[in-house]
Formats: structure tokens, C-alpha cells, sequence
């Protein structure tokens, strides 16, 4: 009777089922199910990369936050308590995490090819690969406060909401911050838009 109530477990796709699928899964690991945790581990690690990758913008430290956090998760499991989504909780302990990585070191600004767009010839390839770069300097220079919130909504597509729950701010907080952020990038990026304005031209 037991297995005609678990949620179906589908990989890589965002669901309502995966959602509760994510909550069974979680509950299971709570109570010290090793076979449940190392699923959650498959289903989101590519996710806690993800998340390290953009806040911290240094492929060697968002291994080692991306380690630190799939280990770290065993032990913190007990501080999810189901009162908001998994995934939610989740992003909140990858982002304390990489706050905390960044405040122990100084930020290497190394710049990482997964991020850079394929272009179609090397001319083409070499101007995209310029101008991701630029937008890459342009996001690791934002404070953390500007940084997180601009990647939870715009690189990691949480809502608004998901995203206040994860920094713990309130959702005019969270707006006005990626209002400041989207200013900034702007005024950093302008000088690349005029370039290639120029070169159209």
C-alpha cells in the first residue's frame, strides 16, 4: 500500500509532481533514508551548481560550494521542514553558502565558457565571447545584496516571491534591489551596446 502513494520521480522536469515528489523525498531523508537524500542529491545538483556558478562567477569555488553543500545537506536535512517548497529551502542554503564562501576569499573574477553563447563564425564568436564577458565583470562587481536577488530572478527564473523567501527579504525590498541592479548592468553594458551600434552601422 505503501508504494501506491509515493509520488512519481521524473528528473529535469518542473512539476507539480516533482514538487511533491521533492517534499516525499525530503520527509524521507529527515527520518535518515540515505536511498532518498541520494536522489534528491541527482535530481538538484546540477541546480546547486548552477546557483554557485552565477553567484560567485569561479568555476573552482562553485565546485567546492557545490560539494559542501550536497555533504552538508545530510547534516542540514532536520532544518527543512516543509513549510515552503524544497527547492525554495534549497536555494537559500546554496545562496548563505556562497555568501559565506565569499566573505572566507577574495573573488578570483575568473570568467567561465559554460556561460558563453555558441556563435555561428569565429568573428561572431570572439564579439559574444567579449560582450559575456563584460556582462559577467559587469555582475560579479554588483554587491552580494544586488547580486543574489538579480540571479535568483533573471538567471535562475524564481518568482518575485520565491525569490524574497530565499533572501528573507520582502518583495518591495527584493524589487527595489533588482531595480538597483538592472541600473548598474545597464550603465556598464551601454558603452558595449554603442560598439556594436557602430560596427552595424
Amino acid at each position: 500500500m505503501e508504494r501506491a502513494r509515493r509520488p512519481r520521480v521524473t528528473v529535469g522536469i518542473t512539476s507539480d509532481g516533482d514538487v511533491l515528489a521533492d517534499g516525499w523525498l525530503a520527509e524521507r531523508a529527515r527520518g535518515g533514508d540515505v536511498a532518498a537524500y541520494e536522489v534528491l542529491v541527482r535530481r538538484h545538483r546540477d541546480r546547486i551548481r548552477g546557483i554557485a556558478l552565477r553567484v560567485l562567477g569561479n568555476t573552482a569555488d562553485a565546485d567546492d560550494v557545490t560539494q559542501d553543500v550536497v555533504i552538508g545537506l545530510w547534516t542540514a536535512r532536520s532544518g527543512y521542514d516543509g513549510a515552503a517548497a524544497f527547492t525554495t529551502w534549497l536555494h537559500r542554503v546554496v545562496v548563505n553558502r556562497c555568501l559565506n564562501h565569499r566573505r572566507a576569499q577574495r573573488p578570483t573574477g575568473e570568467l567561465t565558457e559554460i556561460l558563453h553563447p555558441v556563435a555561428r563564425g569565429p568573428e561572431d564568436s570572439v564579439v559574444a565571447g567579449e560582450h559575456v564577458a563584460a556582462g559577467l565583470r559587469a555582475i560579479a562587481a554588483l554587491p552580494d545584496e544586488l547580486r543574489v536577488p538579480l540571479v535568483l530572478v533573471h538567471l535562475e527564473g524564481l518568482s518575485y516571491r520565491q525569490a524574497a523567501a530565499v533572501t528573507g527579504l520582502s518583495e518591495a525590498t527584493l524589487r527595489g534591489r533588482l531595480a538597483r541592479a538592472r541600473a548598474r548592468l545597464t550603465a556598464e553594458m551601454t558603452p558595449w551596446a554603442v560598439e556594436e551600434l557602430a560596427v552595424a552601422g
